[in-house]
């Protein structure tokens, strides 16, 4: 590959076709929009929609010690993960910064990993470091396609395809099975919230999969929808996204995914680091915000949150939610504005009031 050409996707030929708005995202020529953002976003609202994250990058984990690595590596409790299901969960620096947000897959003879496109060097060049006996471990990326197919309608749409009663498949479950004689594996997850699936597939049947399902979903409304409407999706649902509501300078408490963080289960990477902030007291949060002035008010990553008149925070994301025809965000504050006092965020130059949301805009 020439220095400076973007990477492609199995499947970019067919978002080529389709006259999809092509744009670099993490070194891939990746989809934004196909038929516009709007429409996308209630396609997967309403029906459902196909997503190529074949971006995102691979690996497995294998080996007479991969659990014990892995729980020593990630901050949730791997024991919790049965086979045949999943788990999202932190990957932390020893000063308890982020390092990457991912899904933890447990298969029936190995453990797969999901990361982030952007941040597959250096993830994998962080597990390689901390590499113990009796694990084994590879990045599968290149021998892997990932699409996402989520939506209220998703799991009806695709359940005649597939030999797999999906109806028995949990929230973050997984099934390995056949898509009309086609191998992948489906997991219950998604970054939409939005009922789902993520399907792993052989990147040489990836366009047979993609266009079976867009066949097959055409009748109830389902169609393909590009990384803009994945993003305003996941932000109606307040989902962290890396590299804007976390990073390695901000830890697993301050970006409010305590949740993933197991203390308890024994030591891992960060984990002192997140106990001293806890005893010493949180610094920062992170919360949602939305706008409740009237008027189509933006906010954008970078806005600053203003308190009594000064600023005290800044918008890490921010959009025009299409459900809720409202402005809203995720903003990183002092941890004392968390929860009380009144809020606005400043766009264009003027101070915007807002009232904050906890979990989910929708």
């Amino acid at each position: 590959m020439a220095s400076g050409a973007l990477m492609k996707t199995p499947l970019h030929d067919r978002h080529v076709a389709a006259g999809a708005r092509m744009a670099d995202f993490a070194g891939f020529d990746m989809p934004i929009s196909y038929d516009g953002i709007l429409a996308e976003h209630r396609r997967v609202r309403e029906a459902a929609g196909l997503f190529d994250v074949s971006h995102m990058g691979e690996a497995e984990v294998r080996g007479a010690a991969a659990h014990a690595f892995l729980d020593f590596l990630l901050t949730n409790d791997v024991s919790a993960v049965p086979p045949h299901h999943a788990q999202y969960t932190l990957m932390l620096n020893r000063q308890g910064g982020v390092i990457d947000d991912l899904i933890l897959y447990r298969l029936q003879d190995r453990y797969l990993l999901v990361v982030n496109a952007a941040n597959v060097a250096k993830d994998f060049e962080w597990i390689g470091s901390h590499l113990a006996k009796d694990v084994d471990f590879r990045n599968v990326s290149d021998r892997t396609a990932l699409l996402a197919w989520q939506g209220p309608k998703a799991a009806a749409i695709l359940d005649p395809l597939v030999g797999a009663d999906l109806s028995a498949v949990p929230s973050f479950g997984i099934v390995e099975t056949r898509l009309e004689g086609i191998a992948v594996i489906l997991a219950r997850t998604g970054y939409t919230g939005e009922d789902g699936f993520e399907i792993f597939v052989d990147p040489a049947r990836a366009a047979q999969v993609w266009d079976r399902l867009l066949e097959a979903g055409a009748p109830h409304g389902a169609g393909p929808a590009g990384l803009g409407a994945r993003d305003t999706l996941r932000l109606e649902k307040q989902y962290r996204l890396y590299g804007q509501d976390m990073d390695e300078t901000v830890s697993a408490l301050e970006a409010g995914l305590g949740w993933t963080v197991k203390l308890d289960k024994g030591d891992f990477l960060g984990r002192d680091a997140l106990l001293a902030q806890r005893e010493a007291g949180i610094p920062r949060a992170t919360i949602g915000l939305l706008v409740t002035e009237p008027g189509r008010h933006i906010p954008r990553a970078g806005c600053v949150v203003m308190a009594d008149g000064r600023e005290v925070g800044e918008v890490t994301s921010g959009t025009f939610s299409p459900s809720r025809e409202e402005g809203i965000a995720l903003a990183r504050v002092p941890k004392e504005f968390a929860a009380k006092g009144d809020l606005t965020i400043r766009i264009r130059n003027r101070d915007v009031a807002v009232k904050r949301v906890k979990k989910s805009f929708v």
